[in-house]
């Protein structure tokens, strides 16, 4: 299969694309360009469930008598977004090697779409975990400990990488369900937003992870059924 024909499963051409060397770029080119891809998307998605959060952050500065609330709120933002970075770049070459291997080995290509179709199951089977579920609970926090942090050097910067840490790992199922569907899809990016969002900024008591998860578990089920009838 060539490169230009793409890997042969929902929105996997954008997927391929995502991690190739096209001509004319060179290997560093390519890695700064999936690096600023990364971070525009990342910002995009994760900043309507983040807003909230730098928020309350604030507000706790606020009570501490704090005036440079905006200043606190940007390193929060940005320490948030340096892990999301720093997962990008680790991720990079890992795409590349797995989509090198889909290129050049035809039984590795043939398998592609029931190896999303597995993937998307475990991600929906993840939602359910207690480690999800503490993961979450942290995303969700109130900022809990912010006061006494504020008057440490660098709290703020601390707390915008521990925050970002528990989002990496709460979305971890989720991001793989991006990778394998289609990391450059506009849909697939707008319905993982709406699912982020979703889960941390309603009530817990709703369970919204849990809903997520069902949805993610039922696409996985469907696409692995359709790859093994197909294939």
């Amino acid at each position: 299969m060539s490169a230009t024909q793409g890997l042969p499963m929902p929105g996997g051409w954008t997927l391929s694309m995502a991690w190739m060397r096209m001509p004319g770029q060179t290997w560093p080119g390519v890695a700064a360009s999936f690096l600023c891809m990364w971070v525009m998307m990342m910002v995009t998605m994760m900043l309507p469930s983040l807003v909230p959060l730098l928020w309350r952050h604030r507000r706790s500065a606020a009570r501490t008598g704090e005036t440079r609330l905006g200043r606190l709120s940007a390193v929060v933002a940005i320490g948030y977004f340096w892990v999301w970075t720093v997962f990008g770049i680790a991720v990079f070459p890992l795409g590349v090697a797995l989509v090198a291997l889909e290129m050049q080995l035809p039984a590795v290509a043939r398998s592609v779409p029931i190896v999303v179709g597995v993937v998307v199951v475990g991600a929906g089977l993840l939602q359910f975990t207690a480690w999800k579920a503490r993961h979450l609970t942290c995303c969700r926090g109130a900022a809990e400990g912010v006061t006494d942090m504020l008057a440490e050097t660098g709290a703020p910067w601390q707390y915008g990488l521990r925050l970002g840490l528990h989002c990496v790992y709460c979305c971890a199922g989720l991001t793989a369900t991006l990778f394998v569907i289609g990391l450059m899809d506009l849909r697939a990016m707008a319905v993982v937003t709406v699912a982020v969002s979703g889960e941390r900024l309603t009530p817990a008591r709703m369970r919204a992870d849990r809903v997520v998860g069902a949805i993610v578990f039922g696409a996985g089920l469907f696409l692995t059924a359709r790859a093994i009838l197909v294939g």
